[in-house]
């Protein structure tokens, strides 16, 4: 077996397509069909059911599936390894980042970084959390900075790094902002104004409604917390957003529970080898969170998952 058709069957898989698999690879339908036919030829089995105009993996190509993915990974982290002894900061780094971080928290550290280590090709990818872990998952990235999931994932490392204090906001003139206390009732009653649903911050208040009993209203779903903030602020709806961006063009409304703290922070791979670029990278964010009454677990690590004496 060599990578180069693991690769392809890797593709095929995932595309559940020759063709769509040859596009993502940059080659022709036939080179990606003679890659899988000698693998076939290797491994002696069928790895997919040719029907119509689909095809599916047969049981070989089932059971092939996660050793192919620990065999690519295993000769990408070899490769990585050998590359890190020359201590160079070279090479490409893929970051993917929310919105709000990529504007209001990483632009000192993108400025520094740059300026360090000009020899680094970085590529910066925008989306929201859940697509963000998924791309840790699946190793399109190499590092995620977004807001981190309650839930723990063992595959994930965690670096706690900002805590967003959240408000509940309305416009000026909304009809909101002439009560004096809120219920989720009437919040039910109002059109939210939150980030994709897919997101860990539209997650947060979803539970806070499901937990009383009441649905959301979100029918404008949007990342980008600045176009929140201007519908918010010319009467559209309601919000929740951190404290950072209330300005006189926001009422504050009294939140009915406690109000959720966003947790932002650092994500990569447990076991994946990082490269030189991306360690040289971690070594710019921040060494701790800076709000540590709200530290989002008990135990202090470092970036890399060493343990540190809490002061």
């Amino acid at each position: 077996m060599d990578t180069q058709s693991l690769k392809a069957f890797l593709a095929v898989a995932g595309q559940q397509s020759f063709s769509a698999a040859a596009e993502n690879l940059h080659l022709t339908q036939s080179a990606v069909s003679k890659r899988i036919q000698l693998l076939e030829s290797q491994l002696n089995v069928i790895l997919f059911d040719r029907h119509n105009r689909t095809i599916s993996l047969t049981e070989a190509g089932k059971a092939l599936l996660p050793r192919a993915k620990e065999i690519l990974d295993l000769v990408t982290d070899t490769s990585l390894s050998m590359e890190n002894l020359s201590g160079d900061i070279s090479g490409s780094l893929s970051l993917a980042t929310s919105h709000h971080i990529g504007l209001h928290r990483l632009p000192p550290i993108l400025r520094e970084f740059v300026q360090r280590y000009p020899s680094v090709e970085l590529n910066l990818e925008f989306m929201g959390s859940e697509r963000a872990y998924q791309a840790i998952r699946l190793r399109q990235v190499d590092l995620a900075l977004t807001t981190l999931s309650e839930q723990q994932d063992p595959d994930i490392f965690t670096v706690p790094l900002w805590h967003d204090r959240m408000v509940c906001v309305c416009g000026k003139q909304h009809r909101l902002a002439r009560k004096k206390t809120i219920s989720f009732k009437d919040l039910a009653k109002e059109p939210a104004i939150l980030p994709e649903p897919d997101t860990i911050t539209y997650q947060l208040v979803e539970n806070a409604f499901t937990q009383h009993g009441l649905s959301l209203n979100a029918p404008m779903p949007t990342n980008y917390l600045e176009t929140i903030k201007m519908m918010v602020s010319v009467g559209i709806g309601w919000s929740l957003l951190p404290d950072s961006m209330v300005d006189d063009s926001l009422t504050t409304l009294a939140w009915p529970d406690k109000l959720p703290v966003r947790h932002l922070g650092l994500i990569h791979l447990q076991h994946r080898t990082l490269s030189n670029a991306a360690t040289a990278m971690m070594d710019l964010l921040p060494s701790k969170p800076t709000d540590s009454t709200t530290a989002l677990t008990a135990s202090s690590v470092d970036l890399y998952g060493n343990t540190v004496l809490k002061q």
